[in-house]
């Protein structure tokens, strides 16, 4: 079944996933494909920012944001980064 899913990256998760260092890109894919399997396990957001939902989890013991939107066949990555700034950046 998660063969047929389509994983899309925008810019700006394709910005800040390349400053990653290797080790933070590993806990990175394994949030994203934590969301491939189950993309409920992120928090739904309303009014501005309704249809998407952000993902925590830690990243080398930090906290780190993920967001993205799915329907059955896709699961589009958003947004990546700290707490800071992350909401008022997601709204562009």
């Amino acid at each position: 079944m998660n063969n047929d899913i389509v994983v899309k990256q925008s810019a700006m998760f394709k910005r800040a996933y390349k400053r990653l260092y290797a080790n933070q890109k590993a806990d990175v894919d394994d949030a994203v494909a934590d969301i491939v399997q189950d993309p409920t396990l992120g928090e739904p957001k309303r009014g501005d920012l309704a249809g998407v939902f952000v993902y925590k989890f830690k990243c080398r013991g930090q906290l780190t944001l993920l967001a993205y939107e799915y329907d059955p066949d896709t699961r589009l990555l958003l947004l990546l980064g700290s707490h800071e700034n992350f909401y008022r950046d997601l709204k562009r």
